[in-house]
């Protein structure tokens, strides 16, 4: 196991420094570089400090989610409320508490699940409050980190498949919503997959794909231009829940019934509001079988102590419902 001596030398600091440093003491005068240069040292020596030694036995484990490349930050993620029971649903040794990580504010986590693309300055603000993190849809090539890589396209290309040549539909299309913010952006990775999708099934028409903000209201308006247009597709993908949620009322406004007059196919990742439509064919991007693996391989780093890091690919998944 790597030492505290050993850092310091490669850090070029005292070891006093490294050890408050590690223990995140905020009262010690170093710079930020200095703060990250032992950080990305520690973690390439797989240094286990005390406190996360002492995580390894004690009864709570805190898990911090880092959602905000793929959740407007004033949203709410409703699907933390509910991994408790996955938890407990793979073992009932270990309490564990998810909290959402707020990317501007540090804490002490024993573990972090993080979504989407980050940053090297978000990386290492990450490493900063955690040894321990899974990587989710972002697929790190260097390997440094545990990994779950999303088969983006495989639910796509089945949705394209079960819509237009199960079902028959003659044409698909897309209404969904885009969000930026400093430098997050939401919906961009997404939109450019879909198209993609699309074109590669010779299912591509431009004039199908409305695309506005990630809202109630947005969707709305793209559902009532998409019907206003005079081509409105037999069978629509819609972007989010809460897309869905202003689309499926501009649908209803116009007389039009779900899936008689329109298939619909709901896109879900991270649940932001509850469901008003459980039984409607969905894209899932995380089921549950991913906040499973990322729980089990967090669980094997902050308990047992693992230190080979694992890449796992997991598709995304077509339910089928009565909306299409």
């Amino acid at each position: 196991m790597a030492t505290i001596k050993e850092i310091s030398k490669l850090a070029g600091v005292s070891a006093a420094a490294v050890s408050r440093v590690l223990n995140q003491d905020d009262t010690i005068a170093v710079s930020p570089e200095v703060k990250k240069r032992i950080f990305k040292i520690a973690h390439e020596l797989k240094y286990v400090p005390p406190r996360m030694r002492h995580a390894q036995k004690k009864k709570e484990i805190v898990i911090g989610v880092a959602d905000w490349h793929i959740i407007r930050t004033d949203r709410t993620n409703i699907r933390l409320s509910s991994l408790d029971l996955i938890v407990k649903s793979m073992s009932g040794k270990q309490e564990v508490k998810f909290c959402r990580l707020d990317k501007n504010q540090p804490g002490q986590y024993d573990g972090i699940m993080a979504f989407g693309v980050f940053s090297q300055e978000e990386m290492e603000f990450l490493r900063m409050q955690s040894y321990c993190i899974v990587f989710i849809n972002s697929d790190p090539k260097n390997y440094e980190y545990d990994s779950i890589v999303m088969d983006f396209t495989k639910g796509i290309c089945e949705m394209l498949d079960y819509l237009m040549v199960r079902k028959k539909y003659r044409s698909v299309g897309f209404i969904g919503g885009l969000y930026e913010e400093g430098q997050v952006k939401i919906g961009y990775r997404r939109l450019e997959g879909i198209r993609d999708s699309f074109m590669e099934s010779g299912y591509y028409a431009e004039e199908n794909f409305y695309i506005g903000e990630i809202s109630r209201e947005s969707g709305y308006e793209l559902a009532k231009k998409a019907i206003l247009s005079g081509h409105l597709p037999e069978a629509v993908l819609l972007g989010s829940e809460e897309v869905a949620e202003g689309a499926l009322e501009a649908f209803q406004d116009a007389g039009l019934r779900v899936p008689k007059d329109i298939a619909v196919v709901i896109y879900k990742d991270i649940e932001t509001i509850e469901s008003k439509w459980p039984t409607y064919t969905k894209v899932r991007m995380f089921p549950d079988i991913v906040w499973q693996t990322a729980i089990k391989l967090l669980l094997e780093q902050i308990t047992e102590g693992r230190k080979d890091n694992m890449t796992i690919y997991l598709p995304t998944k077509l339910e089928v419902g009565d909306s299409a």
